[in-house]
């Protein structure tokens, strides 16, 4: 058994102890207050980080329209209050041209033939020429020679962006509705028009910048059946 220290020393070594405790209670103190500070910015920084991320993960609603005789599905595309002035004049030009060059009245036939040529490049003039002529058996004046008419309904319009040679490209999904003359059953037959277009130089003539006063031009067009079928055969 060890003889008792003197009493001054053992006081020294008792200071000591106690300063050490002291010592290191600070310590763990400091490392407490860091790690909390650390955690703090973290926080503060993750948050600032969602912040950034917000307009990212936005959640955007869309309309889906489902036509019940096609079961085609297509986007509709929301209103937001404005459009660009471009584009909207663009849909206008885009359903006019469809709608005139596809129906068929002959009360009607003589102004939508000449309104569509406003519309056309001098190939499509062309095309037009040949598909209206008399002596073509497939032209609209032979094949609704007994009196049946043919509407058009625009479904939709969609921009495809620019076009090969410059200009735009669009689709215009519509149908067709042939009228059997004597109250006989209609036909309905499912298009799409692919369009490329652009906006040229307004015609001198008065009579062509009355129906086309921003010289919108078809530069290219293509139709094709939307629903293959008996009734779904390319005209052109």
């Amino acid at each position: 058994m060890s003889a008792p220290l003197p009493l001054t020393e053992y006081c020294a070594q008792a200071s000591t102890w106690d300063a050490d405790r002291s010592e290191q209670a600070a310590r763990s103190a400091r490392l407490a207050w860091r790690v909390a500070l650390a955690a703090c910015l973290c926080v503060l920084l993750l948050g600032a980080a969602l912040v950034a991320l917000l307009p990212l993960k936005r959640v955007e609603p869309f309309l889906i329209r489902i036509d019940s005789r096609t079961g085609v599905v297509a986007e509709v595309p929301p209103y937001t209050g404005h459009e660009q002035f471009s584009r909207a004049i663009a849909r206008y030009f885009l359903m006019r041209y469809v709608s005139v060059c596809e129906r068929f009245d002959y009360a009607l036939a003589r102004a939508d033939y000449r309104q569509c040529g406003a519309f056309n490049s001098a190939p499509l003039n062309q095309a037009l020429y040949a598909r209206w002529n008399p002596a073509n058996p497939r032209s609209p004046l032979n094949v609704h020679r007994d009196g049946g008419t043919v509407s058009v309904r625009i479904e939709a319009v969609s921009f495809l962006g620019a076009a090969l040679g410059g200009g735009h490209l669009a689709q215009v999904r519509f149908e067709r509705i042939v009228h059997a003359p004597g109250g006989a059953r209609e036909r309905r037959e499912h298009w799409i028009a692919t369009i490329g277009y652009r906006f040229g130089t307004p015609a001198r003539a008065a009579r062509l910048r009355r129906w086309n006063p921003l010289a919108f031009e078809v530069t290219a067009l293509e139709l094709a059946p939307e629903v293959l079928g008996p009734a779904g055969h390319p005209r052109r």
